[in-house]
């Protein structure tokens, strides 16, 4: 064989390795409110696994509702709480409108971010009874028929699906989605977090609204969540939710489930960056952090603020990487929680 011969085939067999290895990774795109940039109201993300199953988690107010072009088929829709900011009772006016620590937002009432893109892409909600329920009315609301549940609570989640369905847990619930034709699923656990769960005013029914109004009180929809996503190249990822510190993080989270990958909220009202920095360095001691949910405008020109709280906390973060959740950037995480592009 001529040597160049000999050389193309090296060359072709190392680049379908690649190409092999790539597509065993867990593809994670946060969608902000700027391009490019870590912003207050953002909170959105998609987790593609490699079987194809894209899971949108807290659709908040940082989207445009279901016509966001962003989002692309979106199989389960989870979310953490009942608040505002994650269940989307406001949306952007338009992508990169406002300043990236005051974006633009208009109302999404009465039927929230999440409920627009349930109803809109057939998916599956994976979530707590009561938010679950809810957020099934609203999704009854918008098409006029009434929201299935996904199977019984055993079954596995066949996606994609031809209708939005109910896929209900209570805390520590593990549902099991599987894609068409995959031979290996996608598992998501909720866990617990350390938070409230008050469903925005505005996202009620008027007799809801005159009910509550004397009190200046709204309904709680049972308790917050974090997730732990099980994907199927071996990525445990850990979803934190709205929470302050609490020990579940390293009995559950890193001694029960493992977890290599965390997405951590950083919401001021409930950790400081020194008590971040404890749950990444000490309870949950993942591969690899991305750092969302921070409540400022924490990035200019896609490079951390110096004097950014977020700055602070990844500054006190060691031994592992910490990402900032950029809107639009793709990254990919290998099945050890360990980046492989796009960081």
């Amino acid at each position: 064989m001529h040597p160049a011969h000999a050389y193309s085939i090296i060359f072709v067999a190392l680049t379908t390795a690649c190409s092999v290895a790539l597509a065993q990774n867990v593809k994670i795109t946060p969608l902000g409110s700027h391009a490019g940039e870590l912003c207050s109201r953002d909170r959105a993300t998609i987790f593609e696994d490699p079987t194809g199953v894209r899971i949108l988690y807290d659709a908040g107010q940082s989207v445009l509702g279901a016509d966001d072009p962003r989002l692309g088929r979106i199989d389960v829709v989870i979310l953490s709480h009942a608040h505002g900011d994650h269940l989307g009772d406001m949306k952007m006016k338009a992508l990169d409108a406002g300043a990236c620590d005051n974006p633009q937002v208009v109302s999404a009432a009465p039927n929230s971010t999440t409920a627009e893109i349930a109803a809109a892409k057939n998916s599956a909600i994976i979530m707590v009874v009561p938010l679950a329920n809810f957020v099934g009315r609203k999704i009854e609301t918008i098409r006029g028929k009434p929201t299935a549940a996904c199977g019984s609570p055993d079954a596995e989640v066949a996606v994609p699906s031809t209708a939005p369905c109910l896929a209900t847990v209570q805390t520590g619930g593990t549902r099991v989605v599987r894609a068409s034709g995959a031979s290996k699923a996608v598992e998501v656990t909720t866990v617990p977090a350390a938070h409230d769960s008050t469903v925005p005013v505005a996202l009620l029914s008027e007799a809801e609204r005159k009910e509550l109004e004397p009190d200046n009180v709204s309904l709680t929809l049972g308790p917050p969540s974090g997730y732990v996503i099980h994907f199927t190249n071996g990525l445990t990822a850990y979803l934190s939710g709205d929470t302050g510190i609490h020990a579940d993080m390293q009995t559950v989270v890193h001694d029960f489930y493992k977890a290599n990958l965390m997405e951590l909220n950083f919401g001021q009202s409930a950790l400081t960056p020194e008590a971040a920095a404890y749950v990444a360095n000490t309870l949950v001691q993942p591969a690899s952090v991305i750092i969302n949910h921070v409540n400022e405008g924490a990035t200019s020109g896609g490079k951390l603020r110096p004097t950014s709280r977020t700055a602070a906390f990844i500054a006190l973060v060691k031994g592992r990487p910490v990402y900032p959740a950029l809107s639009g950037k793709t990254m990919e995480f290998d099945g050890a929680g360990k980046c492989a592009a796009g960081c």
